[in-house]
């Protein structure tokens, strides 16, 4: 098992808080070390908002311990009662991340002996806010995230995946069950995409040029993300309708099978060159594209008339065809994006493919 950057930050920041706790003198200073755990976040971005809602929600979570304490005691009864009252609040303030560390400070403070409680509770609401600044500080410092790395290895690899069974089915050479296998592993790793999509989103840049570059990445890696989902959807629709695309005829099936084997070749072209591995083509982009949709829509028609009435299931076919022709647009518009992102920042893009733990 391999230790992720986020496992070890948690780590890190247990350590930092329950030291600070310690060397600040706090009485117990094993708070400080669960509030960490709360405030730990995979971005920077959501760190300063995380840690921005968790002063609202332990202010709250303080206050309503210091008044039940004074006006009702501290019986078991009503710290649950003030604990029921502490999560409508946060939930009316739409602060529900914060209800479990609300209820740590609450119940940190209402179970407090009763001489010295003001006192006391103020120490125990800043031992909190130590592990609350502790985690800040490790996500801002200690191994920052490269999300644009870990995004493009996840769309690279479910790419390769998706390409390497459209290439299998075309050919009608694989095994049936775990391609349905291997279809729903590739639905999870498109899920994944679009979580590491929106926290390179959130990632922020602090120079103009920066801010620029990243708005048309974003674009770019978006299209790839939809350029991705568009080639799975032809996946499951070659698989679905196996049987159909069989009965075609030959030279439909031919012209599917090369249609097909050209987009995905143009498709790993492209993740190839928006990171440089492959050469810019010149601006005359034509020549790239060649899914000839015409040609396919025309062989389609073609079937559709010559068997109306001996094959009902014609609209199957019309799936897989009009799902080809729906990635083949994607693809080519990936292109389009990706020739515009090399005309404004050439041999910019530096993917480091070591192994990224995600």
């Amino acid at each position: 098992m391999k230790l992720g950057a986020r496992i070890l930050k948690t780590g890190i920041a247990i350590v930092l808080s329950l030291y600070l706790g310690q060397l600040l003198h706090s009485p117990s200073p094993v708070f400080a070390g669960i509030a960490a755990i709360f405030a730990i976040q995979p971005t920077i971005y959501r760190s300063y908002l995380t840690i921005i809602e968790q002063v609202q929600g332990n202010i709250i979570g303080a206050l309503f311990a210091v008044i039940f304490v004074l006006t009702l005691g501290n019986h078991f009864i009503v710290i649950g009662l003030a604990a029921v009252i502490v999560i409508t609040i946060n939930l009316k303030l739409k602060l529900e991340n914060n209800i479990g560390l609300s209820l740590v400070t609450l119940i940190s403070i209402m179970e407090t002996p009763g001489g010295n409680f003001i006192p006391f509770a103020g120490v125990r609401f800043s031992t909190i806010m130590i592990g609350v600044f502790s985690a800040f500080i490790v996500n801002l410092v200690f191994m920052p995230p490269k999300y644009e790395t870990k995004l493009y290895l996840r769309i690279t690899s479910t790419t390769e995946e998706i390409i390497r069974w459209i290439r299998l089915s075309t050919r009608h050479d694989f095994d049936h069950q775990q391609l349905k296998t291997d279809i729903e592993k590739l639905k999870d790793s498109s899920i994944k995409m679009g979580q590491l999509y929106v926290m390179y989103k959130e990632e922020r840049s602090y120079f103009k040029k920066n801010k620029l570059e990243k708005s048309r990445k974003l674009v770019v890696y978006r299209q790839m993300t939809l350029a991705v989902r568009k080639g799975l959807d032809t996946l499951k629709r070659l698989h679905r309708f196996e049987n159909e695309l069989l009965n075609l005829p030959e030279d439909f099936q031919h012209s599917i099978r090369e249609q097909l084997d050209c987009l995905i070749y143009h498709h790993e072209q492209l993740m190839l060159r928006f990171i440089g591995k492959v050469p810019n083509p010149p601006a005359n982009t034509e020549a790239a594209v060649c899914l000839n949709k015409k040609e396919i829509f025309n062989l389609f028609l073609q079937h559709h008339h010559e068997n109306l009435d001996q094959n009902p299931h014609h609209y199957h076919i019309m799936q897989i065809v009009a799902s080809i022709i729906d990635y083949g647009e994607h693809v080519e518009h990936l292109d389009t994006l990706i020739n515009s992102f090399h005309s404004f920042h050439q041999n910019e893009v530096s993917i480091n493919e070591e192994n990224n733990e995600i």
